[in-house]
């Protein structure tokens, strides 16, 4: 029960602070017609699995990244805090946290391609 409060504050905090410092700053950015700049998830979508941009609804695409790197980082927090030693926690931690990162950006993937919004290779 303990492991499940710490994931569930965990996902919350991380979610308010990435809603707050990057969604809302990236939707400031549009309505300033600064399309240059866009978090880095979204680049790694584009240029990995050719998300094709113009069939997305660019504020949806911030709000699934925002749930997925928050439900990552929670469950990479989880796990870790059931290691012991400090040197394990870190090393195992930077592993567990890329192989989370990649697997949940290719399930949003996988959510687009069925949708039809991945452009033809």
């Amino acid at each position: 029960m303990e492991e499940l409060i710490l994931f569930g504050m965990c996902f919350i905090l991380v979610f308010i602070i990435y809603e707050i410092f990057v969604v809302n700053v990236t939707k400031m950015r549009r309505k300033k017609g600064n399309y240059k700049k866009e978090p880095l998830e979204i680049t790694y979508l584009k240029t990995k699995y050719h998300l094709n941009m113009k069939k997305v609804n660019y504020n949806q695409l911030l709000q699934i990244v925002a749930i997925v790197s928050s439900f990552d980082i929670a469950l990479a927090v989880s796990i870790i805090n059931r290691l012991d030693g400090i040197l394990l926690e870190l090393v195992g931690g930077f592993f567990i946290l890329i192989i989370i990162i990649l697997i949940s950006y290719h399930l949003v993937y996988l959510f687009y391609k069925k949708k039809g919004m991945i452009n033809n290779e």
